[in-house]
């Protein structure tokens, strides 16, 4: 895997990334709301070694090694938004085959990806995403600004993102306990998703109901497969990795194979 810091349109972001498999598609990892590169420890590695794939794991603007965000300030089209940056990330390494990989955040902005860039995507994995909000992940976001405000949530976070930890916080939790995201829905996008779909979800999340998986996969128009466990929250591949390592690896042969 190299390492580096590479120029998108502007925007300076850190990049992990193996291409040695000739012919394979590239499993794009996408973090959630306050994770990174490093927060997924070896799972891209295994994923990747597994089904000998190509595999990039990237920070987005603000998180990580990336460079800081300009303004904690975010619009509800954020996620649309960080799909381009995807786009263009993707084009400036010449990737043209991928499969999509993304957790909360992650999960949304690889739907919308899938939906908007369809000819580079054979398929997506999404765990945990949202398509809309419900109360559960309004309280969800309040208790983890709770626990940012009480606990030393901030310190452990620092570890991973440095002075960059105040602003990423801010930039989450101020727009998904504003009014105004109340009405943030992505459904519309669903219907252009064509490649095959999995989506992950543990069935204890914290953060969002079994509703965003049924309402996800019952409007794709690729297949689209669902794995729900039990006993499992907001991140399985954490929580559970071996049981999702598998089941991912199985589903991408099925692509692939």
């Amino acid at each position: 895997m190299t390492e580096e810091v590479i120029d998108v349109k502007g925007k300076n972001l850190f990049i992990k990334f193996n291409n040695s498999f000739e012919n394979k598609p590239t499993i794009v990892f996408l973090h959630d709301s306050l994770g990174s590169v490093e927060l997924w420890r070896d799972f891209p590695e295994k994923l990747a070694e597994a089904t000998q794939c190509n595999v990039l794991a990237y920070d987005r603007l603000g998180y990580g090694k990336s460079f800081p965000m300009i303004t904690h300030e975010r619009e509800n089209d954020y996620m649309e938004l960080e799909a381009e940056v995807l786009n263009d990330l993707l084009s400036e390494l010449n990737i043209k085959d991928t499969i999509l990989f993304g957790h909360s955040d992650g999960g949304t902005i690889a739907l919308i990806a899938a939906s908007k860039y369809s000819e580079k995507v054979k398929a997506v994995i999404c765990e945990a995403g949202h398509i809309f909000v419900e109360d559960i992940t309004v309280k969800g976001v309040e208790e983890a600004l709770n626990a940012y405000n009480t606990t030393n949530l901030p310190q452990r976070l620092e570890k991973y993102h440095g002075d960059k930890v105040e602003t990423i916080v801010k930039a989450w939790t101020e727009i998904w306990l504003s009014e105004k995201f109340r009405t943030w829905n992505i459904e519309s996008f669903l219907k252009n998703i064509t490649s095959p779909l999995l989506f992950i979800q543990g069935e204890a999340d914290e953060y969002g109901t079994l509703n965003q998986v049924e309402k996800t996969v019952s409007q794709v128009t690729g297949t689209a497969d669902k794995f729900i466990i039990p006993n499992i929250g907001h991140t399985p591949h954490k929580e559970s990795p071996e049981i999702v390592l598998n089941r991912s690896i199985e589903f991408i042969n099925s692509v692939i194979n």
